[in-house]
């Protein structure tokens, strides 16, 4: 918690448009919301728009690729914020190409970035949750990870990665009082998905059966609900946010 007592909630990959939603739910439910980023001209114009529509948000600098720089992050956060109660686990990449042509740095850059990074931002702040005996670690996955796509070997890989790491570490902790669950979203409406030629969009939407994309809120409102107190009895799950794409 921070010094007025607001449990403190980090999310990585805060800059996108499923982070900047996940952001200002967080901070509407409450929390001191701490937004990590890599691309500092962008963080700041995305702080500054945040800030003027009234949204107190911090944002700290770290390559989650990279467990040193997480750490340095993490101890930065805690010495001038407070401890981290809740880590969003939301930093992703696509390289998308078919397997045969797929390269080591495409394999590589999206293992490291999608999966990687969960471990060095989750190992960083679990044992200080486990000694304060709160936590909330939740990991965004996708659809994708679930049922595979083409072009996708290296992100469906890490994608499904998360669910292993998810379950495993969920039943370590689940007597300390911290929870680990998995969301995995659909189509979501968000810049890099209306940025798709239209015709290509609405082929994606005739095969959703709600028959549209998803709310970047939906999502945040998802992860304010597992982030709560009363979430506490749900651990190690995954919760699909696909309207219907994909069940199961």
């Amino acid at each position: 918690m921070d010094k007025n007592g607001k449990r403190v909630a980090l999310v990585t990959g805060a800059t996108g448009g499923l982070g900047t939603a996940m952001c200002k739910k967080l901070y509407e439910e409450g929390y001191r919301v701490v937004g990590n980023y890599r691309n500092a001209a962008k963080a700041k114009e995305w702080l500054d728009k945040l800030r003027a529509e009234g949204y107190q948000i911090d944002a700290y600098e770290a390559d989650v690729t990279n467990y040193e720089s997480v750490g340095q992050m993490v101890k930065k956060i805690e010495e001038e914020i407070g401890p981290i109660d809740i880590l969003v686990n939301n930093a992703g990449i696509t390289r998308d190409t078919t397997f045969r042509k797929m390269t080591p740095e495409q394999w590589h850059d999206v293992i490291n970035t999608n999966l990687n990074s969960v471990f060095n931002c989750t190992r960083h702040v679990i044992n200080g949750m486990i000694e304060r005996g709160f936590g909330r670690i939740i990991n965004i996955s996708s659809v994708n990870g679930q049922r595979g796509q083409i072009g996708q070997a290296n992100y469906s890989a890490a994608k499904a990665g998360m669910h292993g790491f998810t379950k495993t570490l969920a039943m370590e902790v689940a007597n300390k009082g911290i929870t680990v669950n998995t969301i995995s979203p659909g189509y979501i409406g968000t810049d890099m998905v209306m940025a798709v030629r239209e015709d290509i969009r609405n082929q994606i939407i005739s095969q959703i059966p709600v028959g549209r994309l998803g709310g970047t809120e939906e999502v945040a409102h998802l992860v304010a609900f597992l982030a709560s107190e009363k979430a506490s009895f749900i651990t190690g799950a995954n919760m699909s946010i696909n309207g219907g794409q994909h069940v199961y």
